[in-house]
């Protein structure tokens, strides 16, 4: 995961090193200029005073061993005397030389010296650039300083200018969250300037009012759906007791009776979950899970269509769950309708227990992108084949899930089919 930086630090950051970088810069140029001008006027002085000098002692050559000047000094030597030449000196060409040596003291010392040779004298001018090294040094501890100050200046206008320019994007987020959940939000844009942040405000106000329109929209059509179906669900619930409870009803007639009962508890229910769903709230319940599951194994049984199938259930008689029997009938009808629909042998098998609720079946099995993906809306994996269906019956149950922090997976078992896993306990 990338980590973000918050907007205001960023400011505050760019200005830091802007500040810093813009005075450093200049500090570097600053001394690089000073030490390359100060060289360059200091050698061409050295080199048009030695050949001065070497004029002069050729008019009056009364001193044959040196002159010396406050920071110059100036040495001739005969031919005759080459050989007193420094040995460091010796060697070198016409021209200014800067020589790093030690004094008559131990001590290291730097120093320009201007060569002019000629087959009778060599003339040799030192300049002592101590002065001009403490003075570059001096330079360097300043600029230093310099940029120091200049560098926390920055960072004090950036943390300011930072302050000032995140000001109204913290007031918009302020005023939004104070909105959510209103039924109807104040507008944004008058509380801002005709700027950035003001159309910004402008464009959530436009956007909050659609939304807000597409809310309610949508919880009058579920309520309205709600309320216009259970009349006709109860109606026909009520007509099919009258009908169930004639003593002379024929065989098929009560069994198709009791399908289409089976059928309006199950669409009373489904309508109940959507309801919650729509809603994003909780309905309220007392649910003994063994005896909902026998009702739904029940259900299953009579939509087996002579398959050799049988749908088993056991486990803890007492496991109750804190949630509408509606709710929890649609999450495990669907779960335990999904292992009937896929399973053409053997048994469906449904274990209660007191956190969890397990379906297992003897079916194909899935494969590990099925049962990653299965979850989906719209998505029926790679062995639905013919069987009947939208994909959308364990997608309502994973929503449910959501809704009230259950967790459900689907995984293969290693021996064959697959296992239906609802828990009601958050694992830790």
């Amino acid at each position: 995961m990338r980590y973000r930086r918050r907007l205001r630090s960023r400011i505050i950051l760019s200005f830091f090193l802007f500040g810093l970088g813009l005075t450093g810069l200049f500090a570097a140029a600053t001394v690089l200029l000073r030490e390359r001008l100060e060289d360059q006027l200091i050698g061409e002085a050295l080199f048009e005073n030695v050949t001065d000098y070497a004029e002069e002692f050729r008019r009056n050559p009364d001193d044959p061993i040196g002159v010396q000047f406050e920071k110059i000094k100036g040495i001739v030597f005969s031919e005759r005397r080459f050989g007193n030449v420094p040995f460091n000196w010796r060697d070198l060409p016409d021209g200014v030389h800067e020589i790093t040596d030690l004094d008559e003291n131990g001590r290291s010392r730097t120093y320009k010296l201007a060569v002019k040779k000629d087959p009778d004298y060599w003339f040799f001018l030192s300049y002592d650039i101590a002065q001009e090294r403490a003075s570059q040094q001096q330079l360097s501890y300043s600029l230093v300083g310099v940029v120091f100050l200049f560098s926390l200046l920055s960072l004090v206008i950036g943390v300011w200018s930072s302050k000032r320019v995140i000001s109204p994007l913290t007031d918009l987020a302020r005023r939004m969250r104070a909105l959510a959940g209103s039924e109807k939000p104040e507008k944004l844009a008058p509380h801002f300037a005709d700027d950035e942040v003001g159309q910004l405000a402008a464009v959530l106000d436009d956007y909050a009012e659609q939304m807000t329109a597409l809310v309610r929209r949508d919880r009058e059509f579920n309520s309205d759906v709600s309320h216009e179906l259970r009349t006709p669900l109860a109606v026909i619930r009520g007509a099919t007791e009258l009908l169930l409870a004639k003593p002379d009803l024929p065989d098929k007639t009560r069994q198709r009776l009791l399908r289409i009962e089976r059928a309006a508890v199950q669409s009373t229910d489904l309508t109940t979950a959507l309801l919650l769903l729509s809603r994003n709230e909780r309905g309220v319940g007392h649910t003994l899970l063994l005896k909902l599951c026998e009702q739904l194994a029940d259900a299953s049984r009579t939509q087996l269509g002579g398959k050799p199938v049988e749908v088993l259930v056991e486990g803890d008689p007492w496991a109750v769950v804190e949630a509408p029997e509606a709710v929890l009938a649609v999450a495990l009808g669907n779960l335990i309708g999904n292992a009937c629909k896929y399973t053409n042998a053997g048994e469906v098998r449904i274990i209660v227990e007191a956190d969890q609720v397990r379906i297992e079946d003897t079916g194909p099995g899935l494969s590990e992108e099925d049962a990653a993906r299965l979850f989906e809306r719209g998505y029926r994996g790679s062995g639905a084949g013919g069987t009947v269906g939208g994909g959308i019956g364990l997608s309502i149950v994973r929503r449910l899930c959501e809704l009230y922090d259950w967790q459900v997976s689907i995984a293969p078992r290693p021996e064959h089919g697959a296992v239906a896993t609802l828990r009601f306990v958050a694992v830790v």
